[in-house]
């Protein structure tokens, strides 16, 4: 991250440095280390949105799971009417018959 120079750039102010500090390390040459926070102070968001996006994505797949669901169980329902009225009479698979609609002749 750049920062501008505060010696140049009106409206910035230096670190300060103590002025004993700065006249022992100018008497014995040691250098003076200034730390400065680059933590942002504002609220962390990306933080608290992260989870949020993730629990959204869920709902929304869970409700697609849903309609998918729904779907396929309409299909099979008009499958099944169509195969039924078309056979007209019991509908047999391996030797067992289920007969799904009565005729009015008996």
């Amino acid at each position: 991250m750049h920062r501008p120079d505060p010696h140049t750039t009106p409206g910035i102010i230096a670190p300060h440095i103590p002025a004993d500090v700065f006249q022992r390390a100018q008497a014995t040459g040691q250098p003076v280390v200034i730390v400065v926070n680059n933590e942002p102070t504002g609220f962390p968001w990306r933080r608290v949105l992260i989870p949020f996006a993730i629990a959204g994505a869920v709902v929304a797949g869970g409700w697609g799971l849903v309609a998918a669901l729904c779907w396929l169980m309409d299909v099979t329902a008009h499958t099944a009417t169509v195969v039924a009225g078309a056979a007209g009479g019991p509908l047999g698979v391996g030797g067992m018959a289920l007969k799904l609609f009565h005729t009015k002749n008996k």
